[in-house]
């Protein structure tokens, strides 16, 4: 459980000082104030990971049998060979939703945190 937490830690602090650069320097060239363009930097990249979670976690059982298409007349209509998927790669589905939602989670909080727009106090 401590190296797990201690990946997340350094998950959040790499994603945390990648998105405070990328975002310092687009609002610098948008003439936008520095706190409020990386407030929106986090806010961005932690709903947009909230959401690609979601989606990531509702992914069907069923997984593609070989990437090789079958014939068809109708090109993109042809016939797919699915397979069920093993409780391995279910469980990975979920550990990589549930990585992505909290991440997003603690990316916004720390946005907000950022943010001058709104007192926290």
């Amino acid at each position: 459980m401590l190296a797990a937490l201690r990946r997340l830690t350094l998950l959040v602090v790499g994603c945390s000082l990648g998105i405070a650069a990328i975002s310092a320097l687009f609002g610098a060239l948008l003439g936008a104030s520095l706190d409020r363009a990386v407030a929106l930097g986090f806010y961005g990249l932690g709903c947009f990971l909230m959401v690609s979670g979601f989606f990531v976690g509702n992914r069907g059982p069923a997984r593609v049998k070989s990437e090789s298409a079958g014939w068809s007349m109708l090109p993109g209509l042809g016939s797919r060979r699915l397979r069920w998927a093993t409780a391995e790669e279910q469980n990975e589905t979920i550990s990589n939703s549930a990585v992505f939602i909290v991440l997003g989670l603690i990316l916004v909080l720390i946005g907000v945190v950022v943010d001058s727009r709104h007192s926290l106090v």
